[in-house]
């Protein structure tokens, strides 16, 4: 009867570690420190058509306009490269970030906030616009900025993980006419 109740034991507490195990895999997904997700999206721009009695001509492509630029500040990971909004030909705003270098984790996204790069990182997400998740920690990716929403009322643009409410990363806002 001894044997059989350390079996039931054993059993028990081998089942408590598995799901110990599962549930750092699945909250804290430590893999991801493991690997990197890289993203190169290009530059965006936009062709323009002009138009002409008879026919059409194509005109070349019209460049997108810099509104704001910003480089990125370590927080809770270490976090470089840069920021710049961006409006399009078309007048969609987007923020685009450049040579981003930060460590991979769990349900990280992209928000311009009101917090600057060296606030307090516990407000960062009290006032702010979630651009969407991140693409990728490595590399350039562009994010559209809803309309309505002026790139210009808002201090940084930070990587923020949601699940543990932790900045990874900041970039001031610097207007592209003060740079």
């Amino acid at each position: 009867m001894a044997v059989r109740r350390k079996t039931w034991i054993g059993l028990a507490a081998l089942l408590a570690v598995v799901a110990v195990g599962a549930f750092v895999l699945v909250w804290f997904q430590p893999q991801k420190l493991l690997y990197d997700s890289a993203v190169a999206e290009a530059l965006p721009s936009t062709a323009g058509t002009a138009g002409a009695a008879g026919g059409g001509s194509i005109a070349g492509a019209r460049e997108p306009v810099e509104l704001a630029r910003g480089t990125f500040v370590s927080h809770e990971h270490a976090t470089s490269g840069s920021v710049r909004v961006l409006r399009l030909p078309d007048g969609q705003v987007v923020v685009r970030l450049e040579g981003l270098d930060t460590s991979n984790g769990p349900d990280l996204y992209v928000y311009l906030s009101a917090t600057p790069a060296d606030g307090d990182q516990a407000t960062v997400d009290e006032e702010f616009v979630d651009l969407g998740r991140l693409k990728g920690n490595v590399g350039d990716q562009n994010y559209a900025v809803p309309t309505g929403v002026d790139p210009g009322d808002w201090a940084s643009v930070v990587i923020w993980c949601e699940r543990f409410r932790a900045s990874f990363g900041a970039a001031d806002l610097v207007p592209a006419a003060a740079v």
